[in-house]
């Protein structure tokens, strides 16, 4: 008779036939545990508005997106409110049937003393006939414009006589524009694209709000002085 292979060989060809087919691992009297262990679940996931990473981004979007909104759907400088110096609401249409000077300022610019002692001397000769300058400082460009809005102000009123309105210090370009500023670029764009390039861009707004003219900043404030005298003429 021919001798019974030893228990060692027969469990070697068990052990290779499992492995061959899983589907024969229950022949196999010490199976592995992890065969039989389904995988664990994943765990669920957190709901969206628990999350502030989640929150922040959706936040900032819905707000540009309404800025955006309001800057597209305005149709003259009228549409806006904008901060003062000291943190108030001004309602732009408090100036309709005014000429208006939109300007971006800076107190430490190599434009400083110019466009400040011109802007005066223009305010001064027409602010009687409908003629008003509108001042929003902004530190975009070189970090020219470090101070508060209190030190702004009494910068521009001491310094250079300043008696047009100031307002609160904004962004003109960036994802931070300020709503008005998006309006005046968006209205009236330059040979170089519609960002603000540096201190003191000018846009002369006629008395219904829309915007007749842009000015680079190196442009004198006085030799606006023509195109002002047109608007202020008009009916």
């Amino acid at each position: 008779m021919p001798s019974r292979p030893a228990p060692f060989i027969s469990r070697l060809r068990l052990l290779t036939t499992a492995v061959a087919s899983p589907a024969s691992s229950a022949l196999l009297p010490h199976s592995h545990p992890r065969l039989a262990v389904p995988a664990a679940a994943p765990p669920l996931p957190r709901a969206a508005s628990s999350s502030p990473l989640l929150r922040r981004p959706g936040a900032a979007r819905f707000a540009h997106f309404s800025m955006a909104a309001a800057a597209s759907s305005a149709s003259s400088v009228h549409d806006f409110t904008v901060k003062d110096a000291s943190g108030k609401d001004v309602d732009l249409s408090t100036y309709k049937g005014k000429v208006l000077l939109i300007v971006n300022v800076a107190s430490q610019c190599g434009l400083t003393n110019s466009n400040y002692t011109e802007l005066s001397q223009l305010y001064e000769k027409y602010k009687d006939q409908g003629f008003e300058i509108l001042a929003f400082p902004c530190n975009q460009f070189g970090g020219q414009e470090p101070g508060t809005n209190e030190e702004i102000v009494q910068f521009a009123c001491t310094r250079f006589k300043a008696e047009y309105p100031i307002f609160d210090k904004v962004d003109v370009n960036g994802d931070n524009v300020a709503p008005i500023y998006k309006f005046l670029k968006n209205s009236k764009g330059s040979l170089f694209g519609d960002n603000i390039k540096w201190n003191f861009s000018k846009f002369l707004v006629d008395k219904e709000g829309r915007v007749v003219d842009r000015y680079a900043p190196t442009t004198s404030p006085l030799s606006i002085e023509k195109d002002l005298k047109k608007l202020l003429a008009s009916s």
